[in-house]
């Protein structure tokens, strides 16, 4: 008899991000995730004390892959802020659950749009926007407060309720709303 292949926490974690992200991140639970790895709950238990403990770090997983997603931007061909902005509503057609999951579920860390902006995860993404517009870091984090706001409405728009995405047309709100933030800010500075 050919030895059983041995489950590792690597491999639970992929079939939970799996799941989340084809079936929804309620989804989750220990049969579900032994059911698509072919084995019993009991592996998924071993690494993991609780569901809730799976899906913290199937949030994390998600949280990263998002952030791969969004910075995937010819930085040679497209602004940063507006090919930024234009993945994160991408993203949100193309996964809807994981946008859910990461932005509706409660499993966020920051408990405000300040703490968002001033998280690790996100430093990567205010730097290359700040460099890209030539601002403070201050003046870059307001400026991107406010497209932030009008770009996660959009993809929420168009994620719960299947709305058409017309890329020429969001892309013109998306530059409007992105030339706006900036001359408001600058403004601010006279």
């Amino acid at each position: 008899m050919p030895p059983k292949a041995k489950i590792t926490k690597e491999m639970i974690i992929d079939a939970a991000f799996d799941i989340a992200r084809n079936e929804g991140a309620e989804n989750i639970n220990a049969r579900t995730v032994a059911k698509k790895l072919k084995c019993s709950t009991q592996p998924v238990m071993y690494y993991f004390k609780t569901i809730e403990e799976i899906k913290k770090t199937v949030y994390e997983k998600s949280d990263r892959f998002h952030s791969e997603y969004l910075m995937n931007v010819d930085f040679e061909k497209e602004d940063i802020m507006l090919g930024i902005g234009l993945n994160y509503i991408r993203f949100a057609i193309q996964e809807p659950n994981l946008f859910c999951f990461l932005f509706q579920s409660g499993y966020a860390k920051e408990n405000n749009l300040l703490e968002m902006i001033n998280s690790e995860e996100l430093k990567p993404v205010v730097s290359v926007m700040q460099n890209s517009m030539q601002m403070s870091m201050e003046q870059t984090k307001e400026a991107f407060l406010i497209v932030a706001l009008f770009v996660h409405g959009y993809a929420s728009i168009i994620a719960n309720n299947s709305l058409e995405f017309d890329e020429k047309l969001v892309s013109l709100h998306l530059e409007r709303a992105y030339n706006a933030a900036v001359l408001s800010v600058k403004e601010d500075l006279k």
